[in-house]
This record gives C-alpha cells, sequence and structure tokens, in this order.
C-alpha cells in the first residue's frame, strides 16, 4: 500500500478505536437505546436522499438492519451503559470474528481450515481471560451484553454475505434507517418518555458532538475510508489494520477516561487479536467459494463499518 493509504488504514483504526471512549461520554448525557436510535438517525439524514432508490432487495436491508442495528447495537450500548469499560468493549467485540466464521460454516457451508479453527481457539481463549478480567472489575452483564453483540454482529455478516449488495454505499446508508423507529420505540418502552425527554431537553455541545462523532466521523469517514481502501487493495491487505482497533480503544480509554489496563486484559488483548488476525485472514478451503463471494467479503466489510467498529473478520476474504 502506498504510505498515504497506509496512513488512512491506521487513521480510520484510530477513529474506530477512539469511538469507544465517545460512546462512554454519550452515556453521560443520552439513555443508550436512545443514544442509538440518533446515531443511526443521523448517519442516515441527509445521505439517504443522495444514493438513490436501493439496489438491494428490502428483506435483506431490513434483516441487517434488525441485525445490526437494533440488536448489536442496541446490547453494545446497553452493555456499556452497565458498566462495561469501552476500552475492554473494544476487545471483546473483536470475538465476532468467530462467531461470524461459526455462522458461515452452517448457514453457507464454508467449511474453516486448521489454521482458521486454530484462530477460533486462541480467540476463544483470550474471551476467557478477558471473562475473568471482566469478573474482577466490570459487571457480569455488561460483559454478556457485549459478547452478546458481537454475536449479533456476525449473524449481521453472514446476512449481508447472503445479500451480495451490488452498491455497498447504498446499501449501508438504506441500512441505516432500518433501526431508528425500532430503536426509538424501545427506548420509550424501556427507559421512559421522561428520561428520553430530560436527555433531549438537556442536549449541549457535548452531546451534539457525541452525535456527530458517531454518527458522521465514525460512520461516514469511516466507511467511506475503508471502503475506498477496498477498492484499491486486496481485502488481506486492508483488514490487518482493523486488528489496531482494541489498541487504539484500550490506550484512548486509559488516557481519556483513565480506564485502567490489567496485566490479564493485555493477555486478553495478544490472545483475542492474535486469534482474531488467524481466523480473518487464513486462506479458505479450496473449492468452498467463488470469487462472487470474495467480492461479497467487502460488502460484508461495509455491514461491519457502519457500526464504526473493526470489520477485521468482514473485510478479510473470504468470511466477513
Amino acid at each position: 500500500m502506498r504510505p498515504v493509504h497506509t496512513a488512512l488504514a491506521v487513521l480510520v483504526a484510530a477513529v474506530w478505536g477512539f469511538n469507544f471512549v465517545v460512546i462512554e461520554i454519550g452515556l453521560g448525557h443520552f439513555p443508550p437505546l436512545l443514544l442509538s436510535a440518533l446515531r443511526f438517525l443521523v448517519a442516515a439524514l441527509p445521505a439517504v436522499f443522495f444514493v438513490g432508490r436501493p439496489k438491494t432487495a428490502w428483506k435483506w436491508i431490513i434483516a441487517v438492519g434488525v441485525a445490526l442495528g437494533v440488536a448489536k447495537f442496541g446490547l453494545l450500548f446497553t452493555g456499556m451503559a452497565a458498566g462495561m469499560p469501552a476500552g475492554l468493549s473494544s476487545l471483546v467485540l473483536q470475538v465476532q470474528s468467530v462467531f461470524t466464521a461459526v455462522l458461515a460454516s452452517l448457514v453457507l457451508r464454508e467449511r474453516p481450515g486448521p489454521v482458521r479453527v486454530a484462530g477460533m481457539a486462541v480467540a476463544l481463549a483470550g474471551i476467557a481471560v478477558a471473562a475473568v478480567d471482566g469478573g474482577t472489575s466490570g459487571p457480569v452483564l455488561g460483559f454478556t451484553l457485549v459478547v452478546a453483540a458481537a454475536a449479533c454482529w456476525g449473524v449481521s455478516n453472514v446476512l449481508t454475505r447472503k445479500a451480495s449488495p451490488p452498491d455497498a454505499l447504498n446499501f449501508m446508508v438504506w441500512v441505516c434507517t432500518v433501526p431508528v423507529l425500532p430503536l426509538f420505540a424501545l427506548s420509550l418502552l424501556l427507559e421512559g418518555p421522561e428520561r428520553d425527554l430530560a436527555a433531549l431537553r438537556g442536549l449541549d455541545w457535548s452531546g451534539a458532538a457525541v452525535i456527530a462523532y458517531v454518527a458522521w466521523v465514525s460512520t461516514v469517514f469511516g466507511f467511506g475510508a475503508w471502503n475506498h481502501l477496498l477498492k484499491r487493495y486486496p481485502a488481506s491487505s486492508v483488514a490487518p489494520f482493523s486488528l489496531l482497533v482494541p489498541v487504539f480503544g484500550m490506550s484512548s480509554a486509559a488516557l481519556v477516561l483513565g480506564e485502567g489496563i490489567s496485566g490479564l486484559r493485555w493477555v486478553a488483548a495478544l490472545l483475542l487479536v492474535g486469534g482474531v488476525g488467524m481466523t480473518s485472514l487464513a486462506p479458505a478451503r479450496a473449492g468452498t467459494r467463488t470469487k462472487e463471494a470474495e467480492g461479497a467479503g467487502a460488502t460484508g466489510a461495509a455491514a461491519a463499518v457502519s457500526a464504526g467498529s473493526p470489520p477485521a473478520a468482514a473485510a478479510a476474504s473470504p468470511a466477513p
């Protein structure tokens, strides 16, 4: 990759890593489901008026929107609101690559090779270590919700592979429209209209900056830059940069939020990032997928990037 594109890839990883710190700050202004709804609303508007009509069947747009927008982000934001640290969240969410690989083997009949199986085992060992660390420094409920969010992300990756959208940007903008009303409805039901109205009435410049960052910087810029790189270079050249996301997430959380990084958490990071790298970048067994599926891997990255989170498995061919 050219130096300027290498720098861009590192910048995107930094943007996505810092995104977890911004979410943590945003949860001090908004209830988690309301924050997630506002994030998708601002990300979808006004972009939806400029990308044209949907180029993918609505069943796939709705399915990915529910799995990625409602389930994954609803669980992630709620887990962080329940006390899951921002840095640890950026790390644990990487286990989505294991869920994606398992679901792809069950639904898409993609047989993981021995390197990929070993990578999944290493990543799961990292999750086990992170669970031990989280059990001593944070609530079990928050940890469980973030792991569940990673599982929902895996579901959305496989759904995106099935959809194989011809235009990733068009697809993701329309996907962002789906979670808005369900998340607002869930927020009213579970968080209460009084709490939501109080948050909106108390909106200040810092709350507005949070929404702008998670919607425009993390989503619009992050997705646009990552998709630009995927169009110019093989996914195997771009995907490794997403492994920097938890590094930036943990370090920025330590610097900005004062989160401590224990020895166990460093061990978990090494195991999880190494396992994700093996799972994401290992070649598939011959004959399991075609070039058409490899192209779908790039669009799978688009689904992951809509979150402003690391698409390590999504960007790597052939499993998103």
